[in-house]
């Protein structure tokens, strides 16, 4: 494959792991503020469903395709700007990966509730507290990525 056609891909794979991540963060959140168990556990799985069809696939082919184009640019990995844009996706992987369970954990809480006619448990405000606080440093990682992507400082 040529150098210009993976780039594209790579950008393409970028945009959609972020535009699906904050897509799947809003509408999430807002079913969470809005409170209803039925209405969350069917976002919540929507939410688990998008990220099984966009995010993965798109986390897979961000990673294979970065270095993949390092590699055809001939840039050594120890270049800063490669190393931090590689530790940062690390971070959103550390992030993502307690978040998936956590949505499953919220999803499952709110199923439950409904199905009983039940308020929202404390153990469903723990996970989407979690889930909250572990979006932040994974969003803001991508922004840093793209920052390197497109400055790549020395």
């Amino acid at each position: 494959m040529d150098y210009l056609t993976l780039k594209w891909i790579h950008i393409l794979s970028s945009t959609l792991l972020f535009g699906t991540g904050l897509g799947i963060a809003f509408f999430l959140w807002m079913a969470h503020r809005r409170g209803d168990p039925r209405e969350i556990a069917a976002t919540a799985s929507t939410v688990v469903l998008a990220d099984a069809c966009f995010t993965a696939p798109a986390v897979a082919v961000q990673f294979a395709s970065g270095l993949w184009l390092a590699h055809l640019a001939g840039l050594p990995l120890s270049m800063f700007w490669l190393k931090a844009a590689l530790a940062l996706f690390f971070v959103v992987g550390a992030c993502w990966l307690p978040v998936l369970w956590l949505q499953l954990r919220a999803r499952d809480l709110a199923r439950a509730a409904a199905a009983q006619g039940a308020p929202l448990p404390a153990a469903y405000f723990r996970a989407m507290r979690g889930w909250f606080w572990l979006g932040w440093p994974a969003f803001l990682s991508v922004v840093a990525i793209f920052w390197l992507m497109v400055h790549k400082p020395a």
